[in-house]
């Protein structure tokens, strides 16, 4: 009778051990699972752009040029690629920064102390901040976007501005606006707190442009600010 009872209740710790390694494991899983879908996004866009560098693969709104037939094998391995041309999802008002392969309609005059207002823009592009200049006007056109880990929280833009950090002083940020074309220079990079106001509050007699996202990409703690000034033609 006794042994009867042992075995039962071993039988009893079986089943519970079972269960626990089982929702153990459930939730580990999910765990990775959940980082690596949180990550992927930003996984994706830096190992691109490493192999755009590494191949010299260039984009570009500009006519692309058919190259020329190379005259040996060795002159077919040195040649770079031919660019890849960028055809702007608005010129009515869109951004395209060619270096890191963006290109995202602008939606404008959006409130920046209205936050439902502000993520519904951010579903559809970039958002123009109200009350800041137009592009080629003289002023500060503020521009801001979505740097995510959780994409599918955000819409299609979510990490349109994951690889902002990349730029660097000197490149180039167009900006089409009503059908012209504004090409602004990239003159400063920084990181700010998180709430910090100031590059929306700066005052510039010449038109210039800043960008904003999140710092690092996903975390709200920082804002990585590019500022940028046009570049008459």
């Amino acid at each position: 009778m006794e042994l009867t009872k042992i075995v039962k209740n071993l039988k009893e710790l079986d089943w519970k051990y079972i269960i626990v390694r089982t929702l153990s494991n459930t939730l580990i899983l999910g765990a990775v699972i959940y980082l690596i879908a949180s990550f992927w996004d930003v996984a994706k866009q830096e190992t691109l752009f490493t192999y755009w560098r590494l191949r010299g693969q260039e984009f570009t709104l500009d006519e692309v040029k058919e190259p020329e037939e190379p005259t040996s094998p060795f002159a077919a391995l040195l040649r770079q690629p031919t660019p890849l041309k960028i055809t702007p999802k608005s010129t009515q008002f869109g951004l395209v920064i060619e270096k890191i392969d963006v290109n995202a309609p602008i939606i404008e005059n959006v409130p920046v102390a209205n936050k439902g207002a502000y993520l519904a823009a951010l579903e559809k592009g970039v958002a123009h901040a109200q009350n800041t200049a137009k592009p080629g006007l003289p002023g500060n056109s503020y521009l801001f976007a979505h740097s995510s880990l959780d994409f599918w929280n955000y819409g299609p833009y979510s990490g349109v501005f994951n690889l902002l950090r990349k730029l660097d002083k000197g490149d180039k940020i167009v900006v089409f606006y009503k059908g012209k074309r504004y090409d602004y220079y990239v003159t400063d990079k920084e990181v700010v707190s998180g709430f910090n106001t100031a590059p929306l509050t700066r005052v510039f007699k010449e038109p210039y442009l800043t960008l904003q996202t999140c710092d690092p990409p996903g975390v709200a703690l920082n804002r990585l600010i590019i500022t940028a000034k046009l570049k008459q033609p």
